[in-house]
């Protein structure tokens, strides 16, 4: 059985820096999640009050902390690495 746990989840990308597309399931889980916790803090953030910000900053915190955990994981499962890239081979 092969190793899971050191398989990427994401293709780098052919130019620039960062990962490129979700190559398994698990990578797609991942962004299909991010864009979940994003959705859901749109909707708790409009739910707030004239005149209070609280919701607002609840959801802008898990917002930040949910996004430094995608990208940490992005960076941890692209295969490669993150390095520069000028459009060779990845």
């Amino acid at each position: 059985m092969s190793n899971d746990r050191s398989k990427p989840w994401f293709a780098p990308k052919r130019y620039g820096y960062g990962a490129g597309l979700p190559i398994t399931w698990q990578g797609w889980a991942l962004t299909v999640g991010y864009v979940l916790i994003f959705i859901g803090v749109i909707n708790f953030s409009e739910q707030d009050k004239p005149g209070s910000n609280f919701m607002s900053v609840v959801g802008m915190s898990v917002f930040v902390v949910a996004t430094i955990a995608y990208i940490l994981i992005c960076a941890a499962k692209t295969k490669g690495g993150w390095r520069w890239r000028w459009g060779g081979k990845p």
